[in-house]
């Protein structure tokens, strides 16, 4: 059975889907709460209580104009940062929230043989996730299968089976206390919540080149976005926009490395590895939240 959570959150991506396809006609409540199969009351109290924002006012940060400019806000500070301390150096990854250890060449090379992942199932406002770490920090984090028909146990082997074709050669066992612990501050902070003593560890399977475009993408402020060519020219390979497409695409860690806020240059939002809905719904809530925050000061 579902968690309520989980529940929740298919609930508001059904009435951002409808959003998003009526987005010009300017979809009215009981219509977009029909999506969700709920009625209008219920549907403005779920929603707004997730996003922090009504579906109507929620509606303008799925537009092209809002878009373009998260674009330019985006563009701005990843040449700040480049120019500041290179994608090189440690730089400031999520205000310094987060921190990115690649594997040795032959963890790499072996599909992280001699390591022990552990993993567990967790629910989130962006719907059911897994999450998996090291001894060195958080390796994986998927969300796990969005078909509504799939039971509880189906979507969670569907995760670890994903897990297990990331890391053929590694130990995967369920959390011990020390991971768990680490995984609640990763599902902490994918809420907003950074209040947690230290830097969450990310331990990573990829290329250099990956590496250089996953470390750029911490540096996408929250509510901003970016476009793939943006993310090229801050790493210094400004005509290597498929190649960065292609890195995005294969981010291991969701939400934390904020694949979500890369998009198109023309400011659609495009594809997403856990759907473009879910895309759609953490731009917006992101947008939301800043948005609020930037009223109150």
């Amino acid at each position: 059975m579902h968690r309520q959570q989980d529940i929740d959150y298919r609930r508001v991506a059904r009435g951002i889907d409808y959003i998003a396809a009526h987005f010009r006609d300017g979809p009215e409540l009981a219509d977009i709460a029909a999506a969700a199969h709920l009625s209008p009351f219920h549907f403005q109290r779920l929603f707004t209580a997730w996003a922090a924002v009504s579906p109507k006012s929620f509606t303008r940060y799925l537009g092209l104009a809002h878009a373009r400019t998260a674009l330019r806000h985006g563009r701005s500070s990843l040449l700040e940062a480049s120019l500041e301390c290179g994608l090189s150096g440690p730089g400031r990854l999520h205000d310094m929230f987060v921190g990115i250890e690649g594997m040795t060449p032959g963890e790499y090379a072996r599909g992280g043989a001699g390591l022990t992942i552990r993993y567990g199932f967790t629910d989130s406002l962006f719907g059911r996730l897994l999450i998996a770490s090291t001894d060195r920090g958080i390796c994986h984090m998927a969300f796990t299968t969005d078909e509504a028909a799939m039971d509880e146990a189906a979507m969670n082997e569907v995760g670890r089976e994903r897990l297990r074709r990331a890391f053929p050669g590694a130990t995967c066992r369920p959390a011990d206390d020390d991971a768990m612990a680490l995984h609640a501050a990763a599902q902490a902070a994918l809420a907003g919540d950074w209040s947690g003593p230290d830097a969450i560890r990310l331990h990573l399977r990829g290329t250099r080149f990956q590496m250089k475009v996953w470390e750029a993408l911490l540096r996408i402020p929250h509510g901003a976005l970016a476009s793939y060519g943006d993310v090229a020219t801050a790493i210094g390979v400004p005509r290597a926009s498929r190649a960065v497409a292609s890195a995005v695409a294969a981010n291991p860690v969701a939400v934390l490395i904020p694949c979500h806020r890369v998009i198109r240059q023309s400011g659609h939002f495009g594809g997403y590895a856990w759907g473009e809905g879910r895309k759609r719904a953490l731009i917006g809530r992101e947008a939301a939240a800043g948005a609020r925050d930037e009223a109150m000061t």
